[in-house]
C-alpha cells in the first residue's frame, strides 16, 4: 500500500502532474513578463497564467457544427498527456538516474512530436477554413524542423560514443565543443519552432488567420491547450539541458546550476521571440533544410573526426 501511495505521489504531485503544471505556468509568466519588459510594458502579475486557465475552465465549450466531435475533444488531452509524460520522464532521470533505460532518448524524441501531431489532429477536425490553413502550415513546419532536430541529437550521440541513454548522455557536456555548440544552437531554434514562438508562430499567426490551429477552441479545451504549451516550456528546455549541458544534477549545488541552465535557455528563447519578425512558411522550411542542414552536416563531420581522433573540443 505504501508503494502504491508513493507511486501515486510521483505521478500526481512530484515530479508528475501538479508540479509540472505549476512549474509550466510560472515559466509562461516569465515569458510574458520578460517580453513585456523588453517592450517597455509592466506585464502581468505572477498568478495571471493561473487565473487565465481557471477562467477558461469555467467557460462554455463551443464545438463547430461540422466538426468531428470526438477527435476535436480528445486531441488536447493527447497533446497534454504526451508532454506531461516527457516532462515526468526527464525529471525522473534527474532525480533517480538508475531508473532510466537504453534508448530513452528515442522515446523522448517521439514524445516531443506528440503535441504538434495532436494540434494538427484537433485543428483538422474542426472544419474551419482558418484552422485548415494553420494545419497545413503546422505540418510543413514539422517537416522543416524535425530533421534538423534529429540531426542535432545525432551529434550528441556521436559525442557520447553512441550512447542512447539519457542519464549517460547527461554526464557529457557537448555544448563545450564546436560541433556540440552548433548542434545546440540549431536544436534551440527547433525548440523555438515547436513552442510556436516568433519567428515560427506561422501556424497561429493571429494577425493573419485569427489563431489558426486554435481558431475554434474555447473553454476548458482551450485551457488544456494552454496547459500543454506551459508544460512544453518546462519539458523542451529541460531536454536541452539534459542532452547538451550536463543535466540538472542530484546535489543541491548541481540542482542550482541546473536551474540556472534552464533559465538561460528560457531567456534565449524569449530574446529570439522578441527580436525577430514572423517568417513565411517557405522561409522557415528553407532556413531549417538549407542553413541548419548545412550547419549540422558540418557539426556531424567535426563530431566524427573528434570522436575518431580523441579531440574533445571538436
Amino acid at each position: 500500500m505504501t508503494e502504491t501511495l508513493q507511486n501515486l505521489f510521483w505521478i500526481l504531485i512530484f515530479p508528475g502532474f501538479l508540479f509540472t503544471i505549476a512549474f509550466g505556468l510560472i515559466a509562461s509568466w516569465i515569458v510574458r513578463k520578460v517580453s513585456a519588459l523588453v517592450q517597455w510594458r509592466v506585464g502581468p502579475p505572477l498568478f495571471q497564467p493561473f487565473y487565465d486557465v481557471m477562467k477558461l475552465m469555467g467557460k462554455e465549450i463551443l464545438i463547430p457544427k461540422d466538426a468531428q466531435r470526438a477527435i476535436f475533444m480528445i486531441s488536447p488531452l493527447i497533446g497534454l498527456a504526451g508532454v506531461l509524460l516527457l516532462s515526468s520522464m526527464l525529471w525522473w532521470i534527474t532525480i533517480k538516474p538508475a531508473t532510466n533505460f537504453v534508448g530513452d532518448i528515442i522515446v523522448a524524441i517521439y514524445l516531443m512530436v506528440l503535441p504538434s501531431l495532436a494540434l494538427i489532429l484537433g485543428s483538422s477536425s474542426s472544419a474551419s477554413p482558418h484552422a485548415a490553413i494553420g494545419t497545413s502550415r503546422e505540418m510543413k513546419l514539422i517537416l522543416g524542423y524535425e530533421l534538423s532536430l534529429v540531426l542535432a541529437f545525432i551529434v550528441v550521440i556521436i559525442k557520447a560514443d553512441g550512447q542512447l541513454n539519457l542519464a549517460k548522455i547527461a554526464g557529457q557536456t557537448p555544448i563545450f565543443s564546436i560541433s556540440g555548440l552548433l548542434a545546440f544552437l540549431v536544436a534551440l531554434l527547433c525548440v523555438q519552432a515547436k513552442l510556436g514562438f516568433v519567428p515560427f508562430d506561422i501556424a497561429e499567426a493571429e494577425t493573419e488567420i485569427g489563431s489558426g490551429v486554435l481558431m475554434e477552441y474555447s473553454g476548458a479545451l482551450l485551457a488544456i491547450w494552454q496547459l500543454m504549451q506551459a508544460v512544453m516550456l518546462v519539458a523542451l528546455p529541460l531536454f536541452l539541458v539534459v542532452v547538451f549541458m550536463g543535466g540538472m544534477g542530484t546535489t543541491n549545488t548541481e540542482l542550482i546550476r541546473g536551474i540556472g541552465k534552464y533559465v538561460l535557455i528560457l531567456v534565449l528563447l524569449i530574446l529570439i521571440k522578441n527580436t525577430n519578425p514572423r517568417l513565411r512558411i517557405d522561409q522557415a522550411i528553407k532556413f531549417f533544410w538549407v542553413y541548419c542542414g548545412i550547419a549540422l552536416v558540418v557539426a556531424i563531420i567535426l563530431a566524427i573526426i573528434g570522436s575518431h581522433c580523441g579531440i574533445k573540443w571538436l
